[in-house]
């Protein structure tokens, strides 16, 4: 019997993905993206937050689908696909001493974001990278390991949106399927709305400005990222080549009370849902890796 339980467990342990490097298995907090350059100052949270236990489809349809911002906790589960499978695996793992490997096959989507397999799955394809105004007007084509090694780096304040590429978007995904494939989007669908995803990854102080577009969601994978929010009636004050960063620093203190924005820090296992034509911004306070669901 108990010859028969380890040939299943061997077997079980073998037939882990070909994208399976037990050895790159990423540390449990950062994937690798960790910088010293992160920034402290998360800002408050006046963005309600609902753990996905207490709130149904219908409620979020009625409550915030086209009224306001939501947080949703434990909304997406881009980790487990058979749990009796995983949990079995993992107990083998654990009998040969190796936690971080049990740890990577319940955290598949987020291990394979982490920066050792994407360097090695995709360094050599091109990705296009957008400068980081409003209106996005530069396109810039490099390697990803280029851009993960030499521009992937902390926002100066004083640097213009126009002078700052942003991986985000604008990228032919077909290259990027194997990945796309591991992720699962928020469940909560909008009527007659098709989701479209948008992958980017960007350094501690980098962000885009304010703007406007359908409704989405937006969920961090790595770091921590800050939003900034308005109503569609409520268009803020700021310049489209200025970045959040200098927003943040220069204009946001001088805000009177009934200026301020809704906002929020989001972090993994946090989705953060934004309503049709809302204005928002965003600021990376980590070097974070992070996907956008657009509903259209």
């Amino acid at each position: 019997m108990d010859q028969i339980l380890g040939a299943l467990l061997l077997l079980l342990l073998v037939q882990l993905p070909a994208s399976f490097h037990c050895t790159d298995a990423p540390s449990l907090d950062d994937g690798g993206w960790a910088l010293d350059s992160s920034m402290e100052d998360e800002g408050e949270c006046n963005i309600e937050i609902r753990d996905v236990k207490s709130i149904t489809h219908r409620e979020f349809i009625k409550e915030y689908a086209y009224a306001k911002p939501v947080i949703l906790r434990g909304l997406t589960d881009n980790t487990v696909r058979n749990v009796v499978i995983l949990y079995i695996r993992c107990l083998f793992l654990l009998l040969i001493n190796s936690l971080r490997c049990c740890v990577w096959l319940f955290q598949k989507f987020r291990s394979l974001c982490s920066k050792s397999n994407l360097v090695r799955e995709y360094g050599e394809k091109k990705v296009r990278l957008s400068t980081a105004n409003t209106h996005s007007y530069r396109k810039v084509d490099v390697r990803f390991e280029e851009f993960v090694q030499f521009l992937l780096t902390p926002q100066s304040e004083d640097t213009l949106g126009s002078d700052t590429l942003y991986f985000f978007g604008d990228n032919n995904f077909t290259e990027w399927h194997s990945l796309f494939e591991e992720y699962k989007a928020p469940p909560f669908s909008l009527p007659l709305m098709h989701p479209a995803y948008s992958f980017g990854i960007a350094g501690p102080g980098t962000g885009v400005p304010f703007h406007w577009h359908g409704p989405g969601y937006s969920e961090v994978i790595y770091g921590r990222k800050r939003w900034f929010l308005y109503p569609p009636d409520e268009a803020p004050e700021f310049h489209p080549n200025y970045t959040t960063l200098s927003w943040v620093s220069l204009s946001y203190p001088n805000l009177e009370l009934h200026q301020r924005p809704l906002e929020c820090t989001i972090r993994p296992g946090e989705v953060l849902y934004f309503p049709d034509r809302w204005w928002h911004a965003t600021l990376n306070l980590d070097t974070s890796v992070f996907i956008s669901t657009f509903l259209g």
